[in-house]
């Protein structure tokens, strides 16, 4: 969908929705040669709970911390979520009941204590936060991180025994770029790679010493292998 597209369907605006991509909160999936921005059904996701977690008081970068979580699952977020809205009802509910007593109170109808004014009103730190950091916050993102770090690097290592074993093959071979396109999965499993990206990234994986050296340990000869089953790939798919 086109930015205009979210901003009719979403009731947020098109500026919004910029700012977001801006600050990196909301990227598009997509963004075409003329500029255009294009968000996918996973971005879609993505505002959906930017707008429940604004609603709930939550900042942008607060926000922006727990969806780049690790240790973040969409799923439990709703539930989360849907809990303290919940409790967020009640409060609205105590409230309202304290605005017509009020009401009341000022049509000489009821009597009022000074604390019973202030009935629902609560000022202090977001309560919902907490229960947030708990779930996804540094403690929870370390241990996450941990148990990811070691499973992405036993996942590297696999594939880079596999490429190994491939690399005296052809670079456009079916064996080879299907080892090459687990390895691009792999890559935006941990970050964020184009196509291009990972063409550049192959093509470091040779200039760079470092790169090579940690790569050939291997197997003599894979970090060229495997720079050009990248750009094979990243050409393959640009062409389909």
């Amino acid at each position: 969908m086109k930015v205009k597209e979210v901003a009719e369907m979403t009731g947020v605006s098109i500026r919004t929705l910029h700012h977001y991509d801006d600050i990196g909160l909301l990227i598009p999936d997509e963004v075409t040669e003329a500029g255009y921005r294009l968000y996918s059904n996973e971005n879609l996701a993505d505002l959906q709970q930017i707008l429940f977690f604004r609603e709930l008081g939550f900042s942008l970068k607060q926000i922006k911390e727990l969806l780049q979580s690790p240790a973040f699952e969409r799923v439990e977020a709703l539930e989360l979520q849907r809990n303290m809205l919940l409790q967020k009802k009640t409060q609205l509910e105590v409230m309202l009941h304290t605005i017509d007593r009020t009401i009341q109170s000022e049509k000489g109808e009821d009597m009022m204590t000074n604390e019973e004014k202030f009935k629902g009103f609560d000022f202090r730190k977001n309560p919902y936060e907490e229960e947030a950091k708990a779930r996804w916050g540094e403690k929870k993102v370390e241990q996450t991180n941990r148990k990811f770090g070691e499973e992405m690097q036993n996942e590297m290592n696999r594939i880079y025994f596999k490429l190994a074993e491939l690399r005296h093959q052809k670079a456009d071979s079916i064996e080879a770029q299907a080892a090459i396109e687990e390895w691009f999965i792999l890559l935006n499993r941990m970050g964020s790679y184009s196509l291009d990206a990972f063409r550049g990234l192959g093509d470091m994986y040779v200039a760079d010493e470092r790169f090579k050296q940690n790569i050939d340990q291997f197997g003599e000869g894979l970090a060229e292998f495997m720079r050009d089953a990248m750009s094979v790939y990243a050409d393959q798919q640009n062409r389909g």
